[in-house]
């Protein structure tokens, strides 16, 4: 995996990086059969971005009409520079970098004849000039887009489950150099740690599990106006699919928009783990979550969707 990650590096880590040699990379490792990727540029109000979207399918998968489940794996940022106030590779870039591996890896493997029986799906974008902003404890990376825009072009409606990896430096909370586990989200509820995500998480590493604690507001939507750990958990406000953070953590705050912080053996290890879960969670050897008990904490309490919505304005009645 380290040799994805590498290639995945060099490549974003130039002013000229953008979709289009992202799918040139993965149709050259991909072989006769192509990538599929797809590119879609999306302008905003402070410059553009490029989305990169591949299907990995599988031997009995949703596209060839079988039984194995999808799963989405996203890679979040703002932005893979931030050019002109950053020379060069971003820690942001880390979640684009682990995504992008795991499709090469991937698609290497079904060339080679290794088909998962589920299909993948794997999306993030790239932007080497995106814009930073003000953030406590350090400064993070912006985006050319907000949110609701990267959700339309990463999460998929055929995405049943979602494991979002994100570079998790910028905060005190997590002070640990490796990657650490989300619990479960979905639709407004933070679920338990799924342990079979934890089991296999422990496994990948060979390391002992690490989570990290999610708050109400970091499961709510960008916009309004409270605090958010990272837009590790955003595709939890756009879908109704399990999703579950895998974060690529520091022991010290480390800006998104620092040059010189991506450490390629822990990107390969996010990479890793997302190549096993998609291979475990399309072969139905695990789960995001447990369905019965989250039915039964809805029948209890009743749906707690309003959080994947900007809810009330301030001053607006109910």
């Amino acid at each position: 995996m380290l040799k994805y990650v590498l290639d995945v590096m060099d490549l974003l880590d130039d002013p000229d990086a953008d979709g289009k040699r992202v799918v040139e990379y993965l149709d050259s490792v991909a072989g006769p059969d192509g990538s599929g990727a797809q590119v879609t540029v999306v302008t905003g109000d402070r410059g553009a971005t490029d989305f990169v979207t591949v299907r990995v399918a599988g031997r009995a998968g949703r596209a060839a009409g079988g039984p194995s489940r999808t799963l989405g794996v996203i890679g979040r940022l703002g932005g893979v520079g931030a050019r002109p106030a950053a020379t060069g590779l971003v820690s942001d870039a880390d979640g684009a970098v682990a995504a992008l591996a795991a499709a090469a890896k991937l698609l290497d493997m079904r060339r080679r004849g290794d088909r998962l029986d589920g299909d993948v799906i794997v999306a993030t974008h790239i932007c080497p000039d995106a814009p930073t902003e003000p953030h406590d404890p350090v400064p993070f990376m912006g985006s050319p887009v907000d949110m609701d825009t990267m959700n339309r072009h990463e999460v998929s409606d055929e995405m049943e489950a979602v494991l979002s990896i994100d570079t998790t430096k910028g905060n005190h909370i997590v002070n640990h150099k490796g990657l650490a586990l989300s619990p479960t989200v979905k639709e407004g509820w933070v679920l338990r740690v799924s342990e079979q995500l934890g089991e296999l998480l422990a496994v990948v590493t060979g390391e002992r599990l690490v989570t990290y604690p999610v708050t109400t507001q970091d499961i709510t939507p960008y916009g309004n106006g409270v605090h958010h750990i990272n837009s590790i958990l955003q595709p939890a406000t756009a879908t109704a699919a399990p999703v579950v953070g895998l974060a690529i953590t520091s022991a010290v705050a480390v800006p998104g928009c620092q040059t010189g912080a991506s450490h390629e053996t822990d990107i390969a290890s996010a990479a890793r783990y997302a190549v096993e879960v998609a291979k475990a969670y399309g072969g139905g050897l695990l789960d995001f979550h447990d369905e019965a008990e989250f039915a039964a904490l809805v029948s209890r309490y009743g749906s707690l969707s309003r959080l994947q919505t900007l809810g009330r304005r301030p001053g607006e009645s109910s």
